[in-house]
């Protein structure tokens, strides 16, 4: 009795899906059984392509900065210098503190403390065991600490345990540690009117800016910081939009170290930021599952070694986006492979004096490391 039940409910069913198919037209059945899935898959593949496509209808730009010029020349006096930014001249430079969490950026770093060294009283860093995605890490910096001696004397150095907080938005743990770079800066001394840079690693101030900063009086207290973006080396420049990084006149109570817009002026090209600008193919695999944007990785295979070497010589997205602009226009113009540069006019002291140890970051030597 079951069995014929279920043969009924089948022959009953396969008869109004003829009724079903009878009633539309051939048009309607390619719609409903080829455009549609091909359609589900298309958005399952590039859903997020077609949302930063269509950016501009959803988002409107930000409030420009206002922009200021930055004046310099090495053979020009910093009196001159700052009256050419409106500014007076100290008696005397003030301090300068440069705070940074710590991920894995060895390199990056090196360059960073090398180039601001003349001119930063004291170096701050933190590192914690748990990337901002929550995965554990080992205290790289913590274990390379013997390639950082010419700062010891001017160095504290913090490390803060991670929560491991399972399916929590990466950006809560990157604003807790954030929040303990904090208290690391009183810490370590800092006094109302010390300069203090905010920026990630990979965002280099340029040494004659800080410099200016440091000499000028009536600078503003909070004052954005334009950078050349870079993506890899220095061999794919992006753009001049980089503006995270930011220098502070500190005031107690007020000051909090973030990496978000502050404040409303901007100083032109004042350093340089070098997005995943890595030795390693390692490394790359590393922060691509530990920065704060891990969800880009959509598909396992955005991983794959050879992929990712292929995608750096390239000078293509590591996890196949679009721009992220607010403009039809700029969207467009930026489609596609970043071209080749080969100017390394006005980079890093240190990084052209020692050019053969990081070759890599420089143009025509995309290849990576496999380690």
């Amino acid at each position: 009795m079951f069995s014929v039940q279920q043969e009924t409910r089948a022959a009953l069913g396969m008869s109004r899906l003829r009724c079903i198919l009878r009633g539309l037209d051939f048009k309607t059945c390619i719609f409903l059984f080829v455009v549609v899935p091909m359609g589900i898959f298309f958005v399952y593949f590039h859903g997020l392509k077609i949302s930063y496509f269509l950016r501009p209808l959803w988002e409107s730009p930000p409030k420009s900065f206002h922009e200021i010029p930055h004046y310099y020349h090495e053979n020009v006096s910093m009196e001159t210098l700052c009256r050419l930014h409106g500014w007076g001249i100290r008696d005397s430079p003030r301090r300068v503190f440069d705070a940074v969490l710590f991920n894995n950026e060895v390199d990056i770093l090196t360059i960073r403390w090398k180039e601001l060294y003349p001119y930063v009283t004291h170096y701050v860093i933190l590192e914690s065991n748990s990337t901002f995605t929550g995965i554990p890490k080992p205290l790289i910096f913590a274990n390379n600490r013997d390639k950082f001696g010419f700062v010891e004397s001017r160095l504290t150095y913090g490390v803060i345990g991670g929560r491991f907080m399972k399916g929590e938005n990466p950006f809560v743990e990157e604003a807790y540690q954030r929040v303990a770079l904090d208290r690391l800066l009183r810490t370590a001394g800092i006094e109302d009117d010390d300069l203090l840079i905010m920026s990630d690693v990979d965002e280099i101030p340029s040494a004659h800016t800080i410099n200016l900063l440091r000499w000028c009086n009536d600078i503003p207290s909070i004052l954005h910081l334009q950078m050349r973006n870079y993506l890899y080396s220095f061999e794919f420049f992006l753009d001049n939009q980089s503006w995270r990084a930011s220098v502070h006149r500190y005031q107690t109570g007020k000051t909090c170290y973030a990496h978000y817009r502050q404040g409303d002026v901007l100083l032109s090209d004042a350093g340089w930021h070098c997005s995943f600008c890595f030795r390693r193919i390692s490394e790359f695999v590393f922060k691509m599952k530990a920065y704060s944007h891990n969800d880009r990785v959509r598909f396992a295979h955005y991983l794959n070694r050879d992929r990712i070497q292929d995608v750096i010589c390239k000078g293509a997205d590591l996890f196949d986006m679009l721009p992220e602009e607010y403009t039809f226009k700029e969207i467009i113009g930026k489609m596609g492979p970043i071209p080749h540069s080969y100017s390394a006019v006005h980079l890093p002291s240190y990084l052209l004096n020692t050019a053969e140890k990081y070759k890599f970051l420089l143009p025509g030597n995309c290849r990576r490391e496999s380690g």
